[in-house]
């Protein structure tokens, strides 16, 4: 019960970045390029001072820390451009659905071996994100937004497939929030941020220091304790708990075409991860 408690309540955290993020763009309170760089600053200082309590020798450098730093940041800025036009919940089913994606494609290239139920499932995924993204009329999202969501995801897949030799996962992740804190401010540099806000500055490091530097720490607290199947799974309520989020909080509606993708980007992604549980 513990366990899955502690899962929930990081789905909960990962949503809550969307809707966050939502939140604070709708009402104008910051620009997307202060909020990444909020979040990023405030994320790499919680993740520092957590690493710092642990007491145990921390590699800050390391080979792969640039091209961590740099898919974190295209994460980060990416995620925060997109919500200026996308809903919270089509942001985060455009982006977890563009991460099992790319973690697929990065089993391919590594000439992993594929079932043919993986096949079907990566295959009906994403049919639903074409489906969502397809350009016909008002229902289909915003085509800038949707990039810079698909820019964010395949961000975070890479990152996510460079991480997956780290030995230590909270000390990696910190390194690669404190180099991704100077991809964050040139970002900020070339764009024209509004005025900052109360609200807004709240919003953004609540972000950072709580949904992703605490939320990250959780998880891989947590993720030791879960089979790959489990993790994945889990993962997938995000999108489910963003649109609630966004419903109730911010107001939007759920059209008959998310309703649509979301079925077939969920399910064909559960259908991969079953075979890969019972072959297991």
């Amino acid at each position: 019960m513990k366990l899955f408690l502690l899962t929930s309540l990081t789905m909960v955290a990962f949503a809550a970045n969307s809707i966050l993020n939502r939140f604070a763009l709708a009402d104008g309170a910051i620009d997307p390029a202060s909020f990444a760089a909020l979040r990023v600053a405030s994320g790499a200082l919680v993740l520092w001072g957590l690493v710092a309590l642990r007491r145990r020798e921390w590699t800050l450098w390391s080979a792969t820390r640039p091209a961590g730093a740099i898919t974190l940041a295209t994460y980060m800025i990416g995620f925060s451009f997109a919500y200026i036009s996308l809903g919270a919940a089509v942001g985060a089913l455009i982006l977890f659905g563009g991460v099992q994606v790319v973690m697929f494609a990065g089993a391919l290239l590594s000439r992993q071996r594929i079932g043919s139920l993986q096949a079907l499932g990566a295959a009906i995924a994403f049919g639903g994100l074409v489906w969502l993204l397809w350009p016909s009329g008002g229902a289909a999202p915003d085509l800038l937004g949707a990039g810079l969501m698909l820019a964010a995801a395949i961000g975070w897949g890479i990152y996510s497939l460079i991480g997956r030799g780290s030995t230590d996962p909270t000390g990696d992740t910190a390194a690669n929030f404190i180099f991704a804190v100077p991809l964050a401010l040139l970002a900020l540099c070339v764009t024209l941020p509004a005025p900052l806000t109360p609200t807004g500055i709240a919003l953004a490091v609540t972000s950072g220091v709580v949904m992703s530097g605490l939320g990250y720490a959780l998880w891989y607290t947590v993720l030791p304790r879960l089979s790959s199947a489990t993790a994945a799974i889990a993962q997938l309520s995000v999108p489910v708990i963003a649109a609630l989020g966004g419903i109730t909080l911010l107001g939007e509606a759920v059209s008959l075409r998310f309703l649509v993708a979301s079925a077939l980007v969920l399910g064909g992604i559960a259908i991969s991860l079953v075979r890969k549980r019972q072959a297991r």
